[in-house]
């Protein structure tokens, strides 16, 4: 057999599984599609990686793919998203901060059953536990996805290093992660590639009729409206936006916080003795973020660290002004004097001096830089073409994971 001739990957995954033993716990069964895939993440609560895997998931299911997800920790908001797409869901039922050995062997299990052609890990904890099941499990293609950039995690960067070689590639969200990532020997250059997040740019309108039923819902008809949205957990930074807002407060402006979270009761004390619960809102859990967007007149996010933040595409996307620290990706969306104001982490004064001048532009100005983001992010995020590009490394390495394993067959009977 010529194995260089160009075939389907239907006929390449048929000689694949074909030329194989089957592997400890595993009979000999039909080849897998090659169109299916297991998605493996720490868990499903909202938050920027489960929102992109959600919108991975339905683009690729609406592209003739046959996914399934599985999770390390149970329940989840975003698991009710999934199973209204018809994408099965499962979980490990691992508990937070608790090592369960069981977890590995409810993944081998979920992994022969399945046969799924890819294996594709999100997050941290999701890459180390897939990594080891490429020892145990015959899996054509693993494919890990780093979401964050952390300061200072250490074992996260060693694990990365000393598993390498049981991933077939390493995917990360932004061109400053990458570099992070390299610099540290966490991940070698030449095995890591940038995928961002994408969005649906569409599917966030700018204000109009929305935006005024939305301001008299809430109440705030007249006020300049910050929005920030995101998870209360530390990498947000939420105490440096409250003290920036306590700087620059007047009746006249008003900050939506949109979101749950460990931290969130705590923020609402530190408002409080700050003097200016307010000027702030707390708005818990919201399904609505494309409405709240509309009836924004800015948006604000004072994080310690970022991977790529889906809620600064989703801001650019509604054509809001934004300020934003400059840590991790966030240049790479917002363009620091253009679609927004970049200022230092941890310097509530900057933060203020930022918001105050974004307030201080009129209206024209303020939609212009509005405008610009989102121009930006329809060139560079849109969500289709961020699928066409994961399209294109699937079906590759499939390519060159089962020639290369024909071939190794081929010479071997040789």
């Amino acid at each position: 057999m010529n194995i260089t001739k160009q075939v389907s990957l239907n006929e390449i995954a048929t000689k694949y599984f074909e030329s194989r033993s089957p592997s400890r716990g595993e009979s000999r069964q039909p080849p897998p599609d090659p169109k299916s895939m297991l998605c493996l993440i720490t868990g499903l609560n909202r938050g920027g990686a489960e929102t992109q895997l959600v919108l991975l998931m339905e683009a690729l299911t609406a592209r003739g793919w046959n996914v399934r997800v599985v999770t390390m920790l149970p329940g989840g908001a975003l698991q009710a998203d999934l199973l209204k797409l018809g994408i099965k869901v499962s979980s490990l039922e691992m508990r937070r901060g608790i090592p369960d050995p069981r977890g590995l062997t409810r993944l081998l299990k979920i992994l022969r059953e399945d046969r799924p052609a890819i294996l594709h890990m999100h997050m941290v904890h999701a890459n180390l536990l897939g990594r080891l099941c490429r020892l145990l499990a015959s899996v054509p293609v693993v494919i890990s996805t780093i979401h964050t950039s952390p300061a200072g995690s250490r074992w996260a960067d060693i694990f990365y290093r000393l598993t390498d070689p049981l991933t077939d590639l390493t995917t990360i969200i932004s061109d400053a992660a990458a570099e992070r990532y390299i610099q540290v020997g966490a991940v070698p250059a030449r095995r890591l590639t940038v995928v961002p997040n994408g969005i649906p740019v569409d599917q966030f309108q700018l204000g109009g009729e929305i935006r005024q039923r939305v301001r008299t819902q809430l109440g705030v008809e007249d006020k300049f409206l910050w929005l920030a949205v995101g998870r209360f957990e530390a990498p947000k930074d939420y105490p440096n936006l409250l003290h920036a807002m306590s700087r620059l407060s007047t009746p006249r402006n008003i900050l939506l916080m949109a979101g749950d979270g460990p931290l969130r009761a705590s923020m609402e004390q530190f408002a409080a003795t700050l003097g200016i619960s307010s000027e702030v809102r707390f708005l818990g859990t919201r399904t609505d973020v494309p409405r709240l967007m509309a009836a924004a007149d800015a948006y604000v996010m004072a994080s310690e660290w970022e991977g790529l933040p889906m809620g600064l595409l989703e801001a650019s996307a509604s054509a809001l002004p934004i300020v934003a620290t400059d840590v991790g990706g966030n240049h790479e969306v917002v363009r620091d004097g253009i679609s927004g104001t970049l200022v230092p982490a941890k310097n509530p004064r900057a933060l203020a001096e930022a918001m105050l001048r974004i307030e201080e532009r009129s209206v024209d100005s303020r939609l212009s830089m509005g405008l610009a983001g989102r121009q930006h992010v329809r060139q560079h995020y849109s969500l289709s073409a961020v699928v066409d590009q994961w399209e294109q490394i699937y079906e590759s390495l499939l390519q060159r994971n089962l020639r290369s394993s024909l071939s190794a067959t081929s010479c071997l009977n040789a």
